[in-house]
């Protein structure tokens, strides 16, 4: 599927005009949102991927064939940049989720060897009490090796949650399918 660039934001009056439906992706540093972003499209070079976290520092538009926009967030956690430049991440990512007309989903990543992390049910609740829909995406599963693993993850992740969990690899293309599936729903 063909996809290009169109806009890094770095303030509200930056963002495109209203347009096609938004997919908003949200997720900790380093959960895998661009290299998901790139697995949709089946392209490796639309979104930058990199193995530092808090390389995503604005807010990033994509134009997808089919009539949608993509929008790749900062992630939140253990990026290593000041408190400061946090802040205005946290108020930038507010303004979108709150304000943007053209949002209908937001795509909660989490990566399947952490769990839930206090950030991911903080964020989760928040989409709630805003009333944004929202699906609950489960990257790296290639990354699980053993049943036991697959087993651990899969309970750690129900655990306080009874949504339904679209399990995904970037590397092997599991969940890419089921992925659109719900973004076209």
């Amino acid at each position: 599927m063909a996809a290009r660039f169109i806009i890094s934001a770095a303030k509200p009056d930056q963002f495109p005009q209203d347009a096609e439906p938004e997919v908003a992706f949200l997720g900790r540093s380093n959960v895998g949102k661009s290299s998901l972003l790139n697995a949709l499209v089946g392209s490796g070079e639309l979104a930058r991927v990199s193995a530092q976290p808090g390389r995503t520092q604005l807010i990033n538009f994509f134009q997808v064939d089919g009539g949608f926009r993509f929008v790749d967030l900062p992630g939140y956690g253990f990026a290593k940049v000041p408190l400061e430049i946090r802040s205005k991440w946290q108020g930038l990512i507010e303004s979108y989720l709150i304000g943007r007309k053209p949002l209908k989903l937001c795509a909660l990543l989490l990566d399947s060897r952490r769990g839930w992390t206090p950030k991911d049910v903080e964020l989760r609740q928040w989409l709630e009490h805003h009333q944004l829909p929202y699906v609950v995406i489960v990257t790296k599963v290639d990354k699980l090796k053993s049943q036991k693993e697959r087993h651990q993850s899969r309970t750690a992740l129900s655990e306080g949650y009874t949504g339904e969990l679209l399990e995904c690899s970037a590397v092997t293309g599991r969940g890419v399918r089921e992925i659109w599936q719900a973004i076209k729903k």
